[in-house]
């Protein structure tokens, strides 16, 4: 027994030394160290970079991401059984496996295609990415990063973007500056214009938007920037959708006899563009803004009355446009585009108006009930021409031609008082008129072999003209208490009024730039600038009893007036560093000012030489902030009515007399700019302070007419005039994303000088805004924009002693739209007004709430129709308050305005894509 339990014993030892020698091995095994490598790819064979990679093993767990080629590889992986998943946002997860690879230390994985995932795309793009790439002076948004609906039109769109405000008129507003133009893929989408791009595009067809700061064809050719720039919108479409025919058509009818009705169509062929819109609607929906049931109007807005949701436009419209525009490439040196548009628009507006004349311790006050009916019927063509001659030579045409006639008449009954003189009257006028413009713009650049040298010439010519009717009867009842016998006393003004002006100007610009140094930049350059008016103005006196119109010769006019100006100067920009440019320049400007009225001998000639000097800093601190400090000095010419020799008393209780000898002003400007962006964080910070000062400002010297409610204004050139407007804007996403902040204000304070009964009165007129957005966002459930506005507007006087009258105005407003379903959406928006300081207590509505709803429910394939049931003004209180500070006027304005109406419409969408070769 012994001998078999020392047997045993043995094979025990044997046997687990067996397996320790195995389990050693298979340690070992286990223990040696691997590289693991493949590349990731997407549905079209595209390298996929920021892949996530995560690989897991029996002993290991490591993660990696892919590079710019789709590339990814793991060092001394240790185990086997190896697993990877692949993982990005909005693209599928991906799992492989490769087990028991313990006979080689280096594993090569298949290439992995990751294909979108809807699912996820929707979530994450809007709450977690947001692409927004900064440059000099372009902003680029990837369209991409954010979710919309296909439906949704690029003026919806544009509201869930950072930085970017869109006005219920439809005006756009990116970083706190209105939109001027835009463009699609570097060519102006029907010549430019901004509402019929915007409520035209669909959002899904862009790829990108870029928010240009455009300082114009003449310096965008030089390669310098001086001047004031402008923003303007380039629209980068998607490669599949620069081939493509699309368009809407929309008709609706509501109560109150209100209809709408509109229909255009639109085709892109890889750069080349043909459009056709019109519309006919009574709902003061802007002009070429067919697809958008929304109301609109036609009145600048700015951003602080974003909050508001009432119509702006005044009065009731009926507006019928057409409009057709194309962009090709002629040929390999040519492109060319062009726009035609016709508008018919007839307006009546009924309102009441309060202007106070202060004359420091009398006020001369005029309250005025009115109507006024239009019609105009405006024809506008524009043409563009890029030729490129040479390789170093370029030339861009650009004509212009327009033609406006015009019909209206305006009644008025107004009640003014002087003291103890009342005046109760009536004015009545019929006009119609004519006016043709011209235009043509012509850009030539040429760059030579030498590096950053080059000429450029700009050459703009302009006509118009006007030729205007006028058949005006004015008529009062003057009573006099201001002795103790009570006077009264009747005027009757009956005149028939011929006027022809035609007006013709020159610009003519040279510059020759030159590279002097390593990174400095010389340009010398000369402008030239004429103005020539030849305006003729018949007065007649009618007889109504005889029929008879009799001519007054002291009311008439037959006057040429010229300005021109010669301006030769030089620049130097210089870029010392990277981040740091410079430049600075002086300029001489003689200028003449010639005028002779060949029915009164009357001449007028004045000569002046202005010395400009010119500077300028960028300070670039980093990539996402900068620093510019610019000066500016221009002449600012009086116009006609400023200068006319004679007396207009076209309207008995405002008479104007021009003067013939004011001097051009000179004007200063001083303008500071900050940027800086966190990208990371969604924050965009801008603000501005600019101070200008002019010479030889021109202002109004108004009296009153003794022993009536007239008043006369006549103008003369004085000094001490100033201002200064601070801006700035601050935007910041909140909570992941979900809400984005809009924080915006300005100040302006004008420091005006007028004059008052021969002498010389110092006032200040402020203006302050502020203004706060929250836009919110949840998924593709509901979204909602508050918004609240306060401004304040102040004008103060010194004589005889100081005064001041101030006018407050607050607007608070909520938007909100939730989709009930896939087809199913309603919104909801209300505004409260609120004014103080307006004179009238008359009014109505002074501090009007506003509601608007609606419903939309789309179907159809891909949801190509879409039914809306609207209301608007549901509480039937739209009405407008306005106040504007003139020199020692201050005029309150309320106007009647489209009211409580609901509409049913139907929308269509038309798509057709190009058939692919076979």
């Amino acid at each position: 027994m012994s001998d078999k339990f020392e047997i045993s014993g043995n094979n025990h030892k044997i046997i687990l030394f067996i397996i320790l020698f195995f389990a050693a091995n298979r340690v070992e095994a286990q223990m040696q160290k691997k590289e693991v490598y493949g590349f990731v790819v997407d549905s079209e064979g595209q390298p996929l970079a920021g892949v996530n990679v995560r690989l897991t093993t029996s002993l290991d767990t490591v993660m990696a991401i892919t590079s710019k080629t789709g590339f990814y590889k793991f060092f001394q992986v240790k185990g086997s059984n190896i697993r990877l998943n692949y993982s990005s946002l909005g693209l599928q997860i991906v799992d492989r496996s490769y087990p028991q690879y313990n006979s080689t230390d280096r594993v090569v994985a298949e290439t992995i295609i990751l294909k979108p995932q809807t699912s996820v795309l929707k979530e994450i793009v809007i709450k977690k990415y947001k692409p927004i790439t900064f440059k000099e002076d372009t902003v680029q948004f990837n369209m991409a990063a954010f979710q919309f609906d296909r439906r949704t039109l690029l003026e919806d769109a544009l509201k869930q973007i950072p930085n970017f405000q869109v006005s219920r008129d439809g005006s756009v507003y990116a970083f706190g500056k209105p939109i001027t133009s835009v463009q699609v893929d570097g060519k102006k989408f029907f010549g430019g214009d901004v509402l019929t791009a915007t409520r035209n595009l669909p959002a899904d067809f862009i790829k990108n938007i870029q928010v240009i700061d455009f300082y114009g064809d003449e310096a965008t050719a030089k390669g310098t920037k001086s001047g004031n720039s402008e923003k303007i919108l380039n629209i980068i479409l998607k490669e599949d959708k620069k081939k493509i025919t699309f368009g809407q058509v929309t008709g609706g009818l509501g109560n109150q006899d209100r209809y709408l009705a509109s229909a255009g169509i639109n085709k892109f062929n890889d750069g080349q563009e043909l459009s056709f819109v019109g519309s006919i609607n009574n709902t003061n929906t802007n002009l070429f803004s067919f697809g958008s049931p929304n109301g609109g109007g036609s009145r600048d807005r700015v951003m602080g009355e974003l909050a508001d949701f009432a119509d702006p436009t005044d009065g009731f419209n009926n507006v019928g446009s057409l409009g057709a525009s194309f962009s090709s490439n002629l040929s390999d040196k040519i492109s060319a585009f062009g726009r035609y548009s016709f508008t018919n628009a007839k307006n009546t507006t009924k309102g009441n108006s309060y202007l106070q004349s202060v004359y420091g311790y009398n006020t001369i006050s005029n309250l005025e009930d009115y109507v006024t009916k239009t019609v105009d019927n405006t024809h506008h063509m524009n043409w563009g021409f890029d030729i490129k001659l040479s390789e170093s030579d370029m030339l861009k045409i650009s004509p212009t031609f327009s033609w406006n006639k015009s019909k209206g008449d305006e009644i008025r009954d107004r009640y003014i008082k002087n003291r103890l003189i009342t005046n109760k009257g009536e004015y009545a006028s019929e006009n119609n008129s004519t006016s043709p413009n011209a235009e043509i713009d012509i850009l030539y650049a040429k760059v030579f072999k030498k590096p950053g040298r080059k000429v450029v010439y700009n050459l703009h010519l302009g006509y118009n003209s006007l030729e205007k009717n006028e058949n005006i009867v004015d008529q009062n009842t003057i009573i006099d208490s201001t002795l103790n016998e009570i006077n009264t006393k009747n005027t009757f003004l009956n005149q028939f009024v011929k006027s022809n002006n035609q007006n013709q100007d020159i610009k003519s610009s040279l510059s020759i730039i030159e590279p002097v140094d390593k990174g400095g930049v010389l340009e010398l350059n000369y402008d030239f600038n004429y103005t020539a008016i030849d305006a003729r103005r018949l007065v007649h006196e009618r007889n109504n009893e005889l029929n008879e119109l009799n001519r007054i010769d002291s009311l008439s006019l037959s006057y040429d007036y010229a300005f021109s100006s010669n301006r030769v100067g030089m620049k130097y920009q210089q870029d010392v560093f990277t981040k740091f440019k410079y430049n600075i320049g002086f300029a001489v400007q003689p200028t003449e000012l010639t005028g002779y009225s060949r029915d009164k001998s009357i001449k007028t000639s004045y000569s002046n030489v202005n010395l400009i000097p010119a500077a300028g800093i960028k300070w670039k601190f980093n990539e996402n902030s900068d620093l510019s400090i610019d000066y500016l000095g221009k002449n600012n010419q009086p116009n006609f009515y400023q200068i006319q020799p004679i007396l207009d008393n076209t309207n008995s209780q405002n008479i104007i007399e021009g003067n013939p000898d004011l001097r051009a002003e000179f004007a200063n400007r001083i303008l500071a700019k900050y940027r800086k962006s966190i990208v990371t964080k969604g924050q965009y910070f801008e603000g501005s302070l600019a101070y200008n000062f002019v010479s030889d400002k021109i202002v109004s010297n108004r009296s009153t007419v003794l022993n009536s409610t007239a008043q006369k204004t006549t103008f003369l050139n004085t000094s001490g005039y100033y201002d200064i407007k601070a801006y700035y804007l601050f935007t910041a996403a909140l909570f992941n994303d979900n809400i984005q902040m809009s924080l915006n204000g300005n100040a302006d304070y004008y420091n005006n000088v007028t004059y008052i009964n021969d002498r010389r009165n110092d006032g200040g007129h402020f203006l302050y805004s502020q203004s706060l957005q929250f836009r919110y966002m949840f998924n593709d459930l509901f979204e909602a924009e508050l918004n609240g506005n306060y401004s304040l507007n102040k004008a103060s006087y010194k004589l005889p002693f100081n005064d001041q009258i101030i006018a407050h105005t607050g607007v608070l407003g909520l938007g909100s739209k939730c989709y009930v379903s896939e087809h199913s959406s309603f919104g909801v928006e209300v505004s409260q007004r609120l004014n103080a300081g307006y004179s009238s207590s008359s009014w109505t509505n002074i501090n009007p709430t506003i509601i608007n709803a609606y419903f939309e429910y789309t179907f159809m394939r891909n949801n190509l129709a879409m039914l809306r049931i609207q209301g608007f003004d549901l509480l039937n209180q739209n009405s407008g308050i306005t106040r504007d500070v003139i020199g020692n006027d201050i005029l309150d304005v309320q106007n009647e305005r489209l009211s409580r109406y609901f509409m049913v419409s139907l929308n269509f969408r038309l798509q057709k894509y190009p058939k692919k070769s076979q």
